[in-house]
């Protein structure tokens, strides 16, 4: 579920233009031309979201895209227990008018695990089979075991949330996610005292995941929490939007919200739960230390080493609308004690 955006710049004899997902700026001096990375996303596949809609409704238009597949945003999901949901009031103080169509939070996905490309994704996921799915609990647990998906939101139950989700892109969405508290797991699963952080580990199938031919990833996705971030309230275990299921494009049949957090760490997908006492490696903090932190709170006093953070625009917006990145995304008053006397631009 790799969620990167890579700024591509166009170079004439008098200056450069740095588009990115949210911006565009003229330089005044030539900047070295950067060589991506093997594992790094094509710079002729970053597509805006705005773009992307408006070549869909031209290939509609021009017959060259069935109005079936235009229309149909839910694709095909799995986790199909717990619905309908209820809104819980405690977690839906932002006003309804603000949040996301849902056309965007289904339509402009990033899951390279199908495709680098946006546009892609959802197609590529549709024939995707998640029901049956099991997690496999393993680690420093007293109950190691292999669950059920749809079992787990029977004995747990799901309830809405809203929440704000921020992408490392400077793109931000507001969602209504349906799931669960992480911590009603971790208290099945009885952990040792010893375990101080949990990882996350998604599927591994190249077969079904065209994405996932591209082995320059250390496939599969990994991410990992500290045991008390694990433990907050906040952090949900999802299996659907909007009230209805998951869609495949979206991470079925269960994947983690960390609305703190840049989005990349709320892994899509998840088949195993391990819990250790060493900090996990997670596949972008591998893949490159020093862009992309193991705690990725969203901070917008530290710039990512390519763009800043301090703005975000919000999808379905205006193109040039920005509006300001809050501390942990405006959840600072909730979590900013579990960071408490740390260096958050050292620990990013």
């Amino acid at each position: 579920m790799p969620t990167l955006c890579h700024n591509f710049k166009y170079f004439s004899p008098i200056k450069a233009v740095d588009f990115n997902y949210n911006s565009l700026f003229v330089e005044r001096k030539m900047t070295q031309i950067r060589l991506n990375k093997s594992w790094e996303i094509p710079e002729s596949l970053t597509t805006n979201e705005d773009e992307f809609f408006n070549r869909r409704t031209f290939l509609k238009s021009s017959g060259l895209l069935s109005t079936t597949l235009l229309l149909n945003h839910a694709g095909v999901s799995a986790a199909t227990s717990g619905f309908p949901t209820q809104r819980n009031p405690k977690y839906n103080l932002i006003e309804a008018e603000k949040i996301t169509e849902e056309k965007y939070v289904t339509g402009y996905n990033n899951f390279y695990e199908f495709s680098l490309d946006k546009e892609d994704v959802k197609d590529k996921a549709k024939h995707w089979k998640t029901e049956p799915w099991s997690i496999e609990i393993s680690g420093m647990v007293q109950k190691p075991s292999t669950l059920d998906v749809n079992e787990l939101i029977n004995e747990f139950g799901i309830e809405q949330r809203v929440y704000r989700f921020r992408c490392v892109e400077a793109w931000s969405m507001i969602v209504p996610w349906d799931g669960f508290p992480l911590r009603k797991l971790i208290e099945k699963a009885q952990p040792l005292s010893s375990a101080k952080y949990i990882k996350f580990i998604s599927f591994d199938d190249p077969e079904e995941a065209p994405g996932m031919k591209n082995r320059s990833y250390p496939w599969p996705y990994t991410e990992g929490l500290r045991m008390d971030e694990a433990l907050h309230e906040l952090t949900l275990m999802v299996t659907g939007v909007f009230g209805k299921p998951l869609p495949n494009q979206n991470g079925a049949p269960v994947r983690l919200m960390v609305p703190w957090k840049y989005g990349f760490k709320s892994i899509k997908s998840i088949q195993k739960i391990e819990f250790t006492d060493q900090q996990p490696k997670s596949l972008w903090n591998e893949l490159a230390p020093q862009e992309y932190g193991f705690y990725a709170n969203v901070n917008p006093e530290v710039d990512h080493p390519r763009w800043s953070q301090a703005k975000e625009r919000p999808i379905g917006s205006w193109f040039f609308q920005k509006i300001p990145t809050q501390p942990f995304n405006g959840y600072a008053e909730e979590v900013s004690s579990l960071y408490k006397g740390m260096d958050l631009k050292k620990n990013y």
